[in-house]
């Protein structure tokens, strides 16, 4: 796939303001640390840990989701609705295929930034992680999953409001109801099954459960990957449908 084009092109806005790059992407996320981590969870211990360390790997979760969809399906839904550049690009010997795998892939480059850095700032104050290279994979999983979803969710929206409506429905309620700041079986039934199936819900559970040393769910890791292929598949035959 020549996806190239479209990656670099990215990359290239990045560079350009990476000041402002960094800023957006951990302002959200820094609020949640202070808020949950350093604010209310302060002094709280959980399975023989402290609140902090259990709440960092969720909230890395969220930056991955936040990071990677909200600037993929802005930048894509604009790009169809308004300056209408999609279009010049789809006429171009680049193909759909390659539009969709080089927009989710800059979510997964932007997601993983946002969340290293964050996890850097969780370092520096002492929050004790044990990282491993399933921790990573699991991460960039996770960022291109829902980079693909930006995709996807971009090339279904038929307005802005539509875009503006996605995000109040599924990406706000998933971001508060995925067990980010809390353990799903906390809540009681049908809840604890119903927020099963929300991928972020899956992604924080696999960060969290690797990052305190154990071993991932097997269940968790086949529907992110699965939520992933469905995302990219979706999004990519919709970008070919408006080709």
């Amino acid at each position: 796939m020549n996806f190239y084009p479209i990656f670099w092109k990215e990359m290239l806005l990045i560079r350009k303001k990476p000041w402002r790059f960094l800023a957006s992407s951990m302002v959200m996320p820094l609020l949640y640390l202070v808020t949950f981590g350093w604010g209310l969870g302060r002094g709280l211990s959980i399975n023989g840990g402290t609140y902090l360390e259990f709440v960092l790997p969720g909230i890395l979760a969220l930056s991955a989701m936040n990071n990677s969809f909200g600037p993929v399906s802005t930048s894509l839904n604009i790009s169809k609705l308004y300056t209408k550049t999609l279009e010049e690009v789809l006429v171009s010997p680049v193909s759909p295929w390659s539009v969709a795998f080089g927009k989710a892939l800059t979510g997964l480059v932007r997601g993983v930034f946002s969340a290293l850095t964050l996890l850097l700032v969780g370092w520096v104050s002492g929050v004790q992680l044990q990282l491993s290279s399933a921790f990573f994979a699991v991460l960039m999983l996770t960022a291109f999953c829902f980079g693909s979803m930006g995709v996807a969710a971009a090339m279904l929206a038929h307005t802005h409001e539509d875009m503006a409506n996605f995000n109040s429905f599924f990406i706000i309620p998933m971001s508060f109801l995925a067990g980010t700041f809390f353990s799903p079986d906390r809540l009681p039934e049908p809840f604890t099954s119903l927020i099963l199936v929300y991928p972020l819900t899956h992604a924080s559970l696999l960060l969290r459960a690797l990052a305190s040393g154990g071993e991932p769910a097997f269940g968790s890791v086949l529907i992110l990957a699965a939520y992933t292929v469905m995302f990219f598949y979706l999004g990519g035959r919709l970008v070919k449908r408006t080709e």
